[in-house]
């Protein structure tokens, strides 16, 4: 019995420090973004956004790559600062938000891209499908903030085909092309902080 405990004890302490690499951080909504651009009328850009999101990161500091990051965003809460038109992105013909309030992303590999930049590969949900989606994230370091709370900033950016995840809503124009582009350019800035002080 004694052996079995020593035996145990010295697992504890040789694994100690591998799993205190890993710390958990949330992510701060009021210093983040999610952002999307689209084309319209086939030279003019629309911008919008989702402003209701949370997101939760598992962070390696010694080894980014060990890292896990989950994030969910609430479909309804799309803004393009028109009423209408966002009521129309909300109904059946594009989000169908009642049906699938919540668009997920969950990693499952990250591998570095050099200095600071990383590829970020995870599956995606919208729109009710799920696709193997690939994120460019950029580490822009570490900071303390007025409180004195350490918080790690990334941008992630992506670009969505429509058709992908079914939104294939469009209409053609008089003089050619359609209202729509079928890319989407998407564009997340996030801070995060340590889950004990983001929870309070």
């Amino acid at each position: 019995m004694k052996k079995h405990c020593l035996l145990f004890s010295t697992f504890l302490l040789t694994a100690a420090p591998y799993f205190a690499q890993a710390a958990d951080f949330a992510v701060d909504p009021a210093h983040s973004s999610v952002g999307f651009n689209i084309k319209h009328l086939v030279v003019a850009n629309v911008n919008g956004n989702f402003s209701d999101f949370t997101g939760t990161l598992s962070l390696d500091e010694k080894d980014f790559t060990k890292s896990k990051l989950n994030f969910v965003v609430k479909t309804d809460s799309i803004s393009t600062a028109n009423n209408k038109r966002d009521e129309h992105l909300r109904s059946p013909d594009f989000f169908d938000t009642k049906k699938f309030p919540e668009s997920t992303f969950a990693s499952t590999s990250i591998k570095s891209a050099g200095k600071d930049k990383y590829t970020v590969e995870g599956d995606l949900t919208l729109h009710g499908v799920t696709q193997k989606t690939k994120f460019n994230l950029v580490s822009l370091g570490k900071v303390k903030d007025a409180y004195g709370v350490e918080k790690h900033i990334f941008q992630a950016t992506t670009e969505l085909k429509r058709k992908d995840f079914n939104l294939t809503y469009n209409a053609p124009l008089e003089s050619g092309g359609m209202v729509l582009g079928e890319n989407v350019k998407v564009t997340i800035d996030v801070q995060v902080a340590p889950k004990t002080v983001a929870a309070k």
